[in-house]
């Protein structure tokens, strides 16, 4: 019915041209006009509609026209049901648009942590909205699913605080559950060339961002190369091509995995 999305692209768990309504809830809507019919005596010949007020304009809003469903919202879940904003159903839509990349035969995913990074990997590379993973905070998240289930290249996009995150191992890049430690910035900066007196003043510092200035684009390059290295850790699988980009705010490139000590200021 009208809200509803429609499935135009291979790789969802419901076909092309079905409704988006994914199998779980197909079979809860089945089982309860089973118990329904068998408690009045009554056939289970029904034909049902199923239809969302307002669902086309907030399809809008969601993931659903990168994925490929079209015209309204999905009635999705494994259990048939989703808690908003939930950790477990960002990470679902993760996996779904893996899925439906590789359906659709895309040999390069690129999973940024943010709006502005996503844009500037998309200009750079010139991919497909379905090429595009709205990662967030969940890098783990990807990088598990994508072992199972693989690309011939990924590349992470971010910027320089949440990808300090990830040169120190963090899997899931959110504030409250981790945070960037300010000393292994330092010995990174010292290691990287930076002069001894500033070890103290980027210690002290209180944002990544404070330290990046403090130190220049180059600490962003040698963040980034420890970035793709502690994915390659999470992804286990040798067989995938990993990228790492760090942008500004502005979507400014200030550090690429693939032309160390190139970057943008």
């Amino acid at each position: 019915g009208e809200g509803v999305g429609i499935v135009t692209k291979a790789g969802l768990p419901v076909g092309v041209g079905e409704p988006a309504i994914n199998p779980v809830p197909r079979k809860m809507i089945a089982a309860a006009l089973r118990d329904f019919a068998s408690g009045v005596g009554a056939k289970t010949d029904f034909e049902i509609e199923i239809s969302v007020p307002g669902g086309a304009d907030l399809a809008k809003k969601t993931w659903n026209p990168r994925l490929g469903i079209l015209g309204g919202i999905s009635i999705l879940g494994t259990t048939g049901i989703v808690k908003p904003y939930s950790c477990s159903a960002w990470i679902a839509s993760i996996h779904r648009g893996i899925d439906v990349a590789r359906a659709n035969g895309v040999e390069h995913v690129v999973g940024s942590t943010g709006a502005t990074s996503e844009a500037a990997a998309q200009k750079l590379f010139g991919l497909p909205d379905f090429a595009m993973l709205d990662m967030g905070d969940f890098v783990g998240g990807m990088l598990k699913y994508l072992r199972k289930n693989p690309v011939p290249r990924v590349t992470i996009a971010g910027g320089f605080g949440k990808i300090s995150k990830l040169a120190q191992g963090a899997s899931d890049l959110h504030s409250k559950r981790s945070q960037v430690d300010f000393g292994a910035l330092a010995s990174i900066a010292l290691d990287s060339g930076e002069a001894p007196d500033k070890f103290e003043k980027i210690k002290k510092a209180n944002t990544a961002l404070e330290i990046l200035n403090l130190v220049g684009p180059s600490l962003a390059v040698e963040v980034a190369q420890r970035a793709r290295i502690s994915s390659e850790r999470m992804l286990k699988n040798e067989c995938i091509r990993v990228r790492v980009l760090v942008f500004d705010r502005d979507g400014r490139l200030l550090a690429d995995t693939s032309a160390v000590g190139q970057h943008n200021v």
